[in-house]
């Protein structure tokens, strides 16, 4: 299947020395040609993986192709955006993983044999995707026979999507068990000796407790310290690690909206106006609604109170009766009529039973046929006086309500799905429906009804009210003398001063989806990134004028940052604050070593720093994070090696500058180095299935142009 076909190596052409000059004159000369293959395919590359390009094309083949899979798994016609945007992700990280793994596998001898296959399929180690598409629901065991059925239907009665899909699922599991295969033998090849158990065993053994002097930082004030501009060069060049930076650009914009004026209030009302006399007296409301309406008939059932309050009162207060209608009126930018529909006493809550027949988005049309048919058949037997019990514990996949003959106690309208609800509460007691949700089919027989209250049915002719043509281009005329007469940076700042006009800032990176505030707003940081910092932004149509959702957008690029390490002036101020920190540890810690040269008692050392003696207990190496403390690994060191009643050194820390005292060491008994070997290496086991990948990734060259195509 396309979705997870390897890429094909595509060998060079060896040209031969004869003819060597003549096809390097042919090649050159059409490599000067626009349309230039070799140019294009260039262009369309999408990715290189230690220096094996991928295509676009084959790209979005594979993501078309999942594409479908998702929606044949999710009964989904359409997907949003999002979902778009998930599936690239996953079509790309398993292009990575297959071009950095292959050649591990191949080296190691790790394949899935057609057996191997097999065996995961149907043989004596089903695999666990295919135990949950096989498990039957009444026995919950996996039912071989419906897994032969099924392989043996894709050979001739399935459908192109059934096989797609049951290929797609093949390919998965021999991915998922070659990687298990491997990260199998990494952990086999773990090993942790003697040696490193018993140094384990005694770091966590060797617990002390320990008084000790802060000396925090803010207790220097920066005044005190003297930073030259060479303390700040030096400091930055020898820690550039920490001022790695991802590219980004900054942009400012305006916006203009496209707003309706109030002419277009005034004409959608209108044009409301001159449905009303149609509206009251047409005979189908749902139909007529559904004809001329934004929104389309709604069904339910409202108490007088669940109305909107100007309904309630037309209803309540000014006596309205079925068939008249009131309005137009507006909501927001909504203009409505409403018509009231009907009224009937209806139940607040029913009590209801089901035998629920789940159907599956990926089976044949001929399963589904069978399954409505069956539903049918049960409703017809119910309706000629068999047991609904006994039917729903034979046939009922909702196992919860099975047991109890398929009752469902009683529950309100908004309980349950809509479908279903509807057909409960439309049901008289006794009579049996059959509806379909998102579950399946349901055999619905309505036993009982709770409480009864009058219920209201109105139907609402709604219009929402947009900008018109002239609105659109009146707004586009202005947003268009603003683009042609500022085609500038400079230009542009100073035409938003002249006319008041709201500018906006945004710092984008460049596989950003969006922008804060801005739906679908990815071509505006595609622009970002192709312009050159001072620029105008441009769309694909080369116009300066983005139209995003209903608005108009102006953009210029105000800065561009690179890639790789910030340049000195871009972190100065966090280079000054390091800078700052140390120059203030050297004080404490000249300080700290003037008080310790003729003093050997913490407490006095305390006084004559003007500080005072605290404590901690039960801590040793293998902790993190001393408690009352934080994470201080310099203190943690110290005080783990540190012998009992000695005072240590200054230890500069994180936040202070810290004098320790061991006062007391408790050695543990535990001896077992075999269990402690076991323990480090699950522990070491447990992060290797990850660590072990992003260690290959690491070590590889990506380059991920996806960002130039979405």
């Amino acid at each position: 299947m396309a979705t997870l076909q390897n890429i094909r190596n595509r060998a060079g052409i060896i040209v031969a020395i004869v003819i060597g000059l003549a096809m390097v004159g042919f090649v050159l000369g059409d490599m000067f040609q626009s349309g230039n293959t070799l140019f294009q395919r260039q262009k369309s590359i999408i990715g290189e993986i230690d220096g094996k390009s991928f295509q676009y094309l084959d790209f979005q083949t594979k993501v078309q192709d999942l594409g479908e899979i998702y929606k044949l798994n999710n009964g989904n016609n359409q997907l949003d955006e999002n979902t778009w945007v998930q599936l690239r992700e996953q079509v790309w990280q398993n292009i990575v993983r297959e071009a950095l793994m292959k050649d591990t596998y191949d080296d190691l001898g790790i394949n899935v044999s057609t057996d191997e296959l097999y065996d995961m399929v149907q043989g004596s180690n089903i695999h666990p995707i295919v135990q949950q598409i096989f498990t039957n629901p009444n026995t919950q065991q996996v039912d071989r026979n419906a897994i032969i059925r099924f392989l043996k239907s894709l050979e001739t009665s399935a459908t192109p999507e059934s096989r797609a899909y049951w290929l797609y699922l093949e390919q998965q599991i021999s991915e998922t068990r070659a990687q298990s295969k491997y990260n199998t033998l990494v952990k086999k090849g773990l090993y942790v000796t003697n040696e490193e158990a018993q140094i384990s065993l005694s770091q966590k053994n060797h617990n002390v407790n320990f008084s000790y002097i802060a000396l925090p930082y803010t207790s220097v004030s920066d005044s005190q310290v003297v930073v030259t501009e060479k303390d700040l060069k030096d400091y930055y060049n020898n820690h550039q690690e920490d001022y790695k930076q991802e590219g980004s650009r900054k942009i400012e914009y305006v916006v203009f909206p496209v707003r309706p004026t109030d002419v277009d209030r005034l004409d959608t009302e209108n044009q409301l106006a001159g449905l009303r006399d149609e509206f009251k007296a047409a005979t189908d409301d749902a139909q007529f609604v559904d004809t001329n309406s934004d929104e389309n008939f709604d069904d339910s059932w409202f108490s007088l109170d669940e109305l909107p309050t100007n309904i309630k009162y037309w209803i309540e207060t000014q006596k309205a009766e079925v068939g008249d209608v009131f309005g137009p009126y507006f909501i927001n930018d909504v203009s409505q009529l409403a018509k009231y529909h009907a009224t009937e006493i209806r139940p607040d809550s029913v009590e209801a039973r089901h035998i629920l027949i789940r159907v599956d988005g990926t089976e044949t049309q001929d399963a589904i046929q069978k399954k409505i048919a069956l539903a049918d058949s049960l409703k017809t037997a119910v309706e000629k006086g068999s047991n609904f019990a006994d039917l729903a514990l034979k046939f009922s996949e909702d196992q919860g309500s099975a047991v109890r003959g398929g009752d469902l106690g009683f529950f309100t309208f908004t309980q349950m799905v809509k479908p279903f609800a509807e057909a409960a509460f439309n049901n008289k007691v006794g009579e049996v429906s059959v509806a379909e949700s998102q579950y399946g089919l349901h055999v619905v027989q309505t036993t009982k009804w709770g409480t009864t209250s009058r219920k209201y049915q109105v139907a609402y002719l709604t219009r929402n009210v947009t900008a018109s043509t002239e609105t659109y281009q009146n707004i586009y005329s202005q947003v268009n003398k603003f683009a042609s007469e500022n085609t500038t940076q400079e230009e542009f700042d100073n035409a938003v001063v002249e006319q008041n006009l709201t500018k906006k800032t945004a710092i984008v990176r460049e596989n950003d989806r969006s922008i804060p505030g801005i739906e679908n707003s990815r071509v505006l940081i595609r622009s970002a990134f192709e312009a050159e910092e001072g620029d105008i932004l441009n769309d694909m149509r080369e116009s300066s004028i983005f139209e995003i959702g209903d608005n108009f957008i102006i953009a210029t690029l105000v800065d561009v940052v690179e890639e790789g390490v910030s340049s000195f002036e871009d972190v100065r101020s966090r280079v000054e604050l390091a800078v700052i920190k140390d120059k203030k540890a050297e004080l404490l810690i000249d300080k700290a070593n003037t008080a310790l040269s003729n003093e050997n008692d913490i407490v006095v050392i305390a006084n004559e720093l003007g500080t005072e003696v605290k404590a901690a207990a039960n801590v040793n190496f293998s902790l993190v994070s001393i408690p009352g403390i934080g994470l201080e690994p310099a203190l943690l060191g110290t005080v783990s090696v540190l012998e009992q009643g000695k005072i240590s050194k200054p230890v500069k820390g994180n936040i202070s500058v810290y004098i320790v005292e061991v006062t007391s060491v408790n050695e543990g008994t535990n001896t077992n180095i075999a269990s402690e070997q076991q323990s480090i290496v699950q522990n070491v086991a447990y992060r290797a299935d990850m660590q072990v990948y992003e260690a290959i990734k690491n070590a590889a060259s990506i380059d991920d142009r996806r960002s130039k195509f979405y």
